[in-house]
């Protein structure tokens, strides 16, 4: 070692050192954080700061779990303030139902807190940054707003309404109430029930029912005069039932026997219905269609009625008496043939009829409208195919193109056709049957046909290659030889021409 050399920390590190340790003293004294690390930060929406402030403690049972690290407004021009707080590791978890007051630190004025209830255990968790609603927050009421709500106007409608409840529940008044307290309990238990049952079963049944009853309440209102009406007739109908009080309840106790014997009636009468039901269906058209019947009847009532008048009636009916006896056995051998139309008139509506209503279903050609009227649109063709002629007499023609493919037709034949078949719909039935004619059922219970199928594949087809001229000349002057000769042996005195149509010929 040398010889004056110092032992030691220098002077100057040593007081740096003393500055450095007193700064981190006194961070740590005032924040109470370790620097630079993330904390766990919670917002909440109050109606009112209340003097709430930055550093303000948070606490959950008394216990100090953070502080508050800002106040803001939500929106400017609003009164509602976002109160920002750090959270302690401590103090957390806190869940979505948690609910947070401003409280009073001190009696009556002075500092305040924020009071956090966690919430259940049971509910979601609230993450780093979420923010609790407003619905959640409460601000402490004070004393100023106390006392600004007993103004002189409501402390004098106090004392009326104190002055009132006095005069009602002195005398018999307050007799009447006594003697109405043992009903309370029921009256709340069923109140009780009921509320729970205008809940509904499903969800969105209230909802449904608040909906219904503003419907309800507004067809109310378009008849006020009707209401007024109600309500008077209702105040004499109880003024009725009041007077007769020992009869009404005598009925009442009746009717657990009128029940009793009613239920088997009305469980023969809901048997009944179905039978009722097909009345009522068979019955629907020939009610549609009386009116019109009846419209076209009444001149013939108001003639007849003069007939059946008392001059004329003898007569009549001395005219009549031979026909009565043959009149009653048409009607008794008429009832089997009504039978047989009642059933013709009950396919024709239940199934028929819906079917011609119903579309064919082809993706490859379909239909523009319903059967009945695709079903009529091959008649003008069928009608007007031999209605051209001339002197002659009748003719047609056929135009004849050129094949390009080849289908088997049989054994020994083929059919040709200028494009590829695409399919075979409606497709052949299996076995080549025809479906079951079942005569012991009746036609209205049978579900309409299904026009609904699925194509079968086209046959296999063999494309032609395209003829030379010369031999569609050739296969033309034959095709014309063979249809002379198979008109000629059939004795038809059709001509067969071999000169092409032209544009014009084609277009009419």
């Amino acid at each position: 070692m040398r010889r004056g050399q110092r032992k030691g920390m220098p002077p100057f590190a040593a007081g740096l050192l003393s500055l450095v340790v007193l700064a981190v003293a006194t961070y740590f004294g005032f924040t109470k954080a370790i620097p630079f690390q993330h904390h766990y930060t919670l917002q909440a929406v109050f109606p009112s700061a209340n003097n709430i402030r930055k550093g303000s403690p948070v606490r959950i049972a008394g216990v100090n779990v953070g502080k508050v690290t800002g106040v803001g407004h939500v929106e400017a021009g609003q009164q509602a303030a976002l109160v920002t707080m750090r959270i302690d590791k401590k103090g957390l978890p806190i869940h979505r139902d948690a609910r947070l007051k401003i409280r009073p630190r001190i009696f009556l004025e002075g500092n305040f807190f924020v009071d956090v209830s966690p919430g259940a255990p049971s509910a979601p968790t609230v993450h780093d940054g979420d923010r609790i609603p407003i619905n959640q927050t409460s601000s402490p009421v004070q004393l100023d707003q106390v006392l600004g709500a007993l103004q002189a106007p409501t402390r004098a409608d106090l004392q009326g309404l104190l002055h009132e409840l006095s005069t009602v529940l002195s005398g018999a008044g307050g007799r009447g109430y006594n003697a109405s307290i043992p009903y309370w309990k029921p009256a709340y238990r069923d109140s009780a029930i009921v509320a729970d049952a205008l809940q509904g079963t499903q969800d969105g049944d209230l909802s449904r029912y608040i909906d219904k009853a503003g419907a309800t309440a507004q067809a109310i209102d378009r008849n006020r005069e009707q209401l007024k009406s109600l309500v008077t007739d209702f105040d004499t109908t109880a003024a009725a039932f009041a007077v007769r009080d020992q009869q009404l309840s005598t009925a009442v106790a009746e009717l657990p026997h009128t029940l009793q014997a009613g239920m088997p009636a009305l469980a023969a009468l809901n048997r009944s219905f179905p039978a009722v039901r097909g009345l009522i269906r068979a019955a629907r058209p020939a009610v549609r269609s009386s009116g019109p019947a009846l419209d076209a009847g009444t001149p013939f009532v108001r003639q007849a009625r003069g007939l059946v008048s008392k001059p004329e009636l003898r007569g009549l009916s001395h005219d009549l008496r031979p026909l009565v006896p043959s009149l009653t056995q048409l009607n008794v051998r008429s009832t089997p043939l009504y039978q047989q139309v009642s059933q013709a008139s009950s396919c024709q509506n239940d199934v028929i009829l819906p079917w011609t209503k119903d579309k064919i279903q082809d993706k490859t050609f379909p239909a523009l409208g319903p059967v009945y009227e695709e079903a009529t649109k091959p008649l003008p063709g069928l009608a007007g195919e031999s209605r051209s002629g001339d002197a002659n007499g009748q003719w047609f023609r056929v135009m004849v193109t050129t094949p390009k493919f080849a289908y088997p037709f049989g054994t020994d034949k083929y059919f040709l056709t200028g494009q590829p078949l695409q399919g075979v719909n409606p497709p052949t039935p299996k076995n080549h049957a025809r479906p079951p004619l079942r005569a012991d059922v009746p036609c209205e219970t049978q579900q309409p046909p299904d026009l609904r199928t699925m194509p079968d594949p086209a046959p296999q087809g063999t494309p032609i290659a395209a003829p030379s001229a010369a031999a569609e000349t050739q296969a033309l002057q034959k095709t014309v030889d063979f249809l002379r000769k198979d008109i000629k042996a059939q004795g038809l005195g059709l001509k067969v021409s071999d000169v092409p149509a032209t544009a014009k010929e084609l277009a009419r």
